[in-house]
C-alpha cells in the first residue's frame, strides 16, 4: 500500500459520529509501526480522518467506550479552560519533566513560554497573543468572517519537543438563521489523535469550550443567543496503537453486533450524568490544588 486511507463519517451525535470514526478506522485503516512502541507490540491502525458532528449538543453524547469516566470528562473541560496552565516546564531547565505545554495556554498565551527566575515565575517570549479574546471579538464584530482561527504550532518550540501538541487550530464562522439566532460552526484539525485513548475526551472538551468560552464570550458582546452547529474534526494521523487494539475489540468492536446503540452510550442531560459531572468540579479543583502542593 502506497496511500494513507482517508476515512470521512458523519452522526447526528458526539457518540454516533465517534463511534462511527472508531468502525471506519477499524475497517480500513492501514498498520503503521510509530516511535512510541514498545518492544513486542504491534503496529498500529491509521488513518486520516473526517468527523463531522452535526448536533454536537445533541444525546447520546457520551461513549461509553472511551478510557476514562464522567470525572475525567470535567477535568478535561478544566484544563482547556485553564485550571492547568501553570504546570508547564520551565523550557530553560534541562531537568524540568513537566507538561511541554497546554492547549489552553497555547491559546490564551501564544509565544509565551515559563522560565522560573529565584522561585518567581517569569513569563518570557517574543510576543503574547490571546487568541481566544481575538477570535472572539472578531466574530461579534463579523460573524461571517473566515479569519477566525486560532493556532497552537510554535515552530521555535515544537520542531525539537518530543511530544509537540497535537492540536494544530481550530477555525470558526457563523451562520444566521431567520428567528436571529447565531449558530456557531467549528473546524478542528489535530496533526495526530489516538481514536482510542483520547478523541473521544478531545472531542466532548472542545464541544464544551465552544458552548460556555467562544459561544458564551460572543453571546455576551452581542446580546445574540448563539447555539453550536456543525463541528468537523480532522486528524491528519487518527489512530488505534497496537497495545489497544484488544481492548477496542473487547469493549466495541465484538459488542455492535449484539447490542443497540443505546446500551453503548450515555445520555449527558440525564439528570444523574450531569450531577455527576458538575459535582466533580470541586473535587477536580481540591486535587489540583493538593499536586500543587506537592511540587
Amino acid at each position: 500500500m502506497k496511500n494513507i486511507p482517508v476515512v470521512s463519517v458523519e452522526g447526528r451525535s458526539l457518540a454516533e459520529a465517534y463511534e462511527k470514526a472508531l468502525i471506519g478506522l477499524y475497517q480500513k485503516g492501514t498498520r503503521f509501526k510509530t516511535q512510541y512502541d514498545k518492544p513486542g507490540d504491534p503496529p498500529s491502525i491509521d488513518c486520516t480522518m473526517n468527523i463531522t458532528i452535526l448536533e454536537p449538543e445533541s444525546d447520546p453524547v457520551i461513549h461509553m467506550a472511551f478510557p476514562g469516566g464522567i470525572e475525567d470528562l470535567k477535568e478535561y473541560v478544566l484544563e482547556l479552560k485553564g485550571f492547568k496552565d501553570h504546570w508547564v516546564k520551565n523550557m530553560n531547565d534541562p531537568a524540568d519533566t513537566r507538561w511541554e505545554y497546554t492547549y489552553h495556554g497555547r491559546l490564551e498565551k501564544y509565544g509565551i513560554w515559563k522560565e522560573i527566575i529565584d522561585g518567581s515565575s517569569v513569563e518570557k517570549g517574543h510576543f503574547r497573543i490571546n487568541q481566544i479574546e481575538n477570535v472572539i471579538e472578531k466574530l461579534s464584530g463579523q460573524p461571517f468572517t473566515r479569519q477566525a482561527q486560532m493556532i497552537t504550532w510554535m515552530p521555535n518550540v515544537d520542531t525539537s519537543c518530543y511530544d509537540p501538541p497535537c492540536l494544530q487550530s481550530l477555525w470558526y464562522r457563523i451562520l444566521e438563521d431567520d428567528e436571529g439566532t447565531y449558530w456557531l460552526n467549528c473546524n478542528v484539525r489535530f496533526r495526530s489523535n489516538d481514536a482510542w485513548g483520547a478523541s473521544f475526551m478531545n472531542m466532548f472538551g472542545f464541544i464544551q469550550f465552544n458552548r460556555e468560552i467562544i459561544a458564551g464570550g460572543i453571546s455576551a458582546n452581542t446580546g445574540r443567543t448563539v447555539r453550536l452547529a456543525r463541528m468537523n474534526w480532522h486528524a491528519d494521523s487518527y489512530h488505534i496503537y497496537g497495545k489497544d487494539i484488544k481492548t477496542a475489540r473487547e469493549m466495541l468492536f465484538d459488542r455492535i453486533d449484539k447490542m443497540g446503540i443505546e446500551h453503548r452510550t450515555y445520555q449527558f442531560n440525564d439528570e444523574f450524568i450531569r450531577q455527576m459531572y458538575d459535582d466533580a468540579e470541586p473535587m477536580i479543583i481540591q486535587k489540583i490544588k493538593e499536586h500543587d502542593d506537592r511540587h
